[in-house]
């Protein structure tokens, strides 16, 4: 658990179905799951994600919210979503921010640790 009372799991795989490997394309769902943990309530207001394929090329996206929402939970609360990501290669990871507020006013970022995307053609090898 970070400082800030927010606990932040992700779970990501890989989407077969939606790939096609030989037009250089990779699709990937990520699942991520934001416990608060802490004495005080906390609402999502902008993400950054950092999303690098496996020769190290990368991509950053920053916005509003998370999914079109701006989450507020209080304390215990949870919240869970559901998102994905095309890569250009088979692999890759992906890390990122959330930058959350207080009902005071008071901001404060959170990391999201990196986690991997990997595709069959990777787990088999």
């Amino acid at each position: 658990m970070s400082d800030s009372g927010l606990e932040i799991s992700v779970h990501a795989h890989y989407l077969a179905g939606h790939s096609d490997p030989s037009a250089k394309r990779w699709f990937f769902a990520y699942r991520v799951r934001i416990i608060n943990q802490g004495p005080f309530a906390a609402k999502v207001q902008r993400r950054h994600w950092i999303i690098t394929n496996a020769v190290g090329e990368t991509e950053e996206i920053e916005g509003e919210g998370i999914i079109g929402a701006t989450p507020w939970l209080p304390p215990s609360a949870a919240f869970e979503y559901t998102s994905y990501c095309p890569l250009s290669t088979p692999s890759g990871m992906m890390r990122g921010a959330l930058v959350c507020s207080r009902d005071n006013g008071e901001t404060f970022s959170v990391t999201i640790p990196p986690f991997d995307l990997l595709s069959a053609e990777v787990l088999l090898n």
